[in-house]
């Protein structure tokens, strides 16, 4: 109608940059909160800043960062993996027994394929649980967290079985080598551990923002029935990130028994609770549909700094679980209350 008035919308445009993107991320607010308590146990002791300190506090997140990042994928799709402790023991504990196995036959088809074929192996090993997982999880339909909790005792019964309880031991002429790509430092400075956890982590970056794959990842977190509907494979998809998470969890299980120089049998018990707190503190959300590669080591330096922190302060180690479990219970509450308010 001519002379009409034309209706406006006084809000679009006006959304504030701290109201958008990372800085609107649960992740943010974690970050923030990590700078202040650095700076904190910076002025408290002054041993925490160190050289020594700071490689310690680095080498320490990585080993469960990139696991960490597996189990991110997972919690993104709204689902959960509660064995990716038991698969870090495996994927060691194949690791050093395949080693040595072919120490003891004197079977070396070629320079380092000692190494090769035994890190080979415990993937092989740990892709074979997340392939598990992931079929009775999409094909069958069985709950994630029954199914992943059978699992982890499945899984760590084998290694039990397999060892007997006494561990196993890298061996053999490449024991060096593996020792120096899981363990070494670069230029001596720099955890290798470290190395592999910014490579994973961009990966998984670009996997998310950058491709249709991230796009379907976040789809069946959000609204599965939805994600169906416009023709995303959602079983497929849920197999690959649960054979990705436990293959970053057989990862730093190689990672961590080449640091040990052994793989015992209890290795990593109970890692998936800090696992999963570092994923959850980071900004990952339980019901699905939001999470990060940035986040996720953003919640797992978190966690390590509150553990250095209390060991320099001479602090009951044991606060250390209830410190986590409180910025938990802190961190999703600050999510919800943000959530509020923006509607």
């Amino acid at each position: 109608m001519a002379g009409s008035t034309v209706q406006t919308f006084s809000n679009v445009g006006r959304t504030r940059f701290w109201q958008r993107g990372f800085l609107a991320s649960q992740s943010a607010y974690v970050l923030a909160a990590l700078i202040v308590l650095m700076v904190v146990m910076s002025l408290l002791s002054p041993n925490f800043l160190t050289a020594g300190n700071i490689s310690n506090i680095t080498r320490n997140f990585s080993f469960i960062a990139i696991a960490t990042l597996g189990i991110t994928l997972v919690i993104i799709t709204g689902g959960i993996d509660l064995s990716v402790g038991s698969t870090i023991a495996l994927s060691a504990t194949v690791t050093s027994i395949v080693m040595g196995s072919m120490a003891a036959a004197n079977f070396y088809p070629f320079p380092g394929s000692s190494l090769v074929i035994s890190i080979l192996a415990g993937l092989a090993a740990a892709g074979a649980v997340g392939l598990f997982n992931g079929l009775t999880i999409a094909k069958l339909k069985l709950s994630p967290f029954v199914t992943t909790l059978g699992t982890l005792s499945m899984v760590r019964g084998l290694v039990y079985v397999a060892t007997q309880g006494r561990g196993a031991f890298p061996t053999g002429p490449d024991k060096d080598l593996f020792l120096l790509v899981t363990a070494g430092k670069v230029f001596d400075v720099v955890p290798i551990a470290f190395v592999y956890l910014l490579i994973c982590a961009l990966v998984m970056w670009v996997a998310l923002n950058h491709t249709a794959w991230g796009k379907h990842v976040f789809a069946i977190g959000s609204n599965e029935s939805a994600g169906r509907l416009t023709g995303v494979n959602v079983d497929r998809v849920k197999i690959q990130v649960y054979v990705l998470c436990s293959l970053a969890a057989g990862l730093n299980g190689i990672i961590i028994s080449g640091w040990l120089g052994s793989a015992p049998a209890n290795l990593a018990t109970a890692y998936e609770l800090t696992i999963i707190a570092a994923a959850v503190i980071g900004g990952a959300n339980l019901a699905g549909g939001v999470g990060g590669a940035a986040g996720a080591i953003i919640g797992c330096i978190l966690i390590e700094v509150i553990r250095n922190g209390l060991v320099l302060a001479r602090v009951d180690p044991y606060w250390q679980q209830a410190l986590v479990g409180a910025i938990i219970v802190a961190a999703v509450l600050v999510d919800r209350l943000r959530s509020m308010r923006n509607g």
